[in-house]
């Protein structure tokens, strides 16, 4: 398996041959750069880490500094790992790694941090239908949550029940999404369907 790290550029469509409207996401994906190879004799797997984008020096802390000028390349703000990467022993510190890695036509997955939504109720959360309608006396309990079904036993409510609360902000993995389009001279690829996280947020691509 191997992948890019990229970022959320937005939401476009595209007509295909039968004249029929996609909607797809474009994600600036890498360059990316080799900062470090893991081996089965040192570490125990096979791995490669991928840095992407610049990041400021003064705010590199010293320890990733050193990270980085063994590898031969300046600071960076995202490291990702990527296990079982194909010709990994093959791969040296410095390498570059592009959307060319892709090809059109083929499927991927694309993994993000989801928009958050804050302290969200049960309807928004998780769909509930409300109590009852809008009349025998609801009056403002329409979107109440309604009874939690627990008497005497166990007198608690049970780990994991569908509640208010947080929402989103979460590590969200979207499947099989078709790459539509390839730019390599912009590092654009351009994915059917959408991908988690707001415009300018970080995704990984796998494939």
């Amino acid at each position: 398996m191997s992948g890019i790290i990229g970022k959320k550029v937005g939401m476009t469509s595209l007509f295909n041959d039968e004249g029929k409207n996609i909607p797809c996401t474009v994600i600036e994906a890498g360059p990316c750069v080799v900062t470090q190879i893991r081996t089965v004799e040192k570490d125990g797997y096979t791995a490669v880490q991928l840095g992407y984008e610049e990041a400021k020096e003064k705010n590199t802390a010293a320890p990733l500094k050193g990270h980085f000028s063994k590898a031969g390349t300046s600071p960076k703000r995202k490291l990702v790992e990527f296990k079982y990467f194909p010709d990994a022993e093959e791969k040296q510190l410095g390498d570059i790694i592009d959307v060319t890695v892709f090809e059109e036509g083929e499927y991927v997955d694309v993994a993000g941090t989801s928009k958050g939504k804050g302290f969200q109720g049960v309807m928004k959360r998780h769909g509930f239908g409300g109590v009852g309608g809008a009349t025998h006396g609801q009056h403002n309990r329409l979107r109440a949550p309604g009874s939690l079904g627990a008497a005497s036993w166990p007198g608690r409510v049970f780990k994991g029940k569908k509640m208010a609360g947080r929402m989103g902000g979460e590590r969200v993995k979207i499947q099989n999404l078709q790459v539509l389009k390839i730019y390599p001279e912009q590092n654009l690829i351009v994915v059917s369907g959408s991908v988690p996280g707001a415009k300018g947020s970080f995704v990984i691509v796998d494939k």
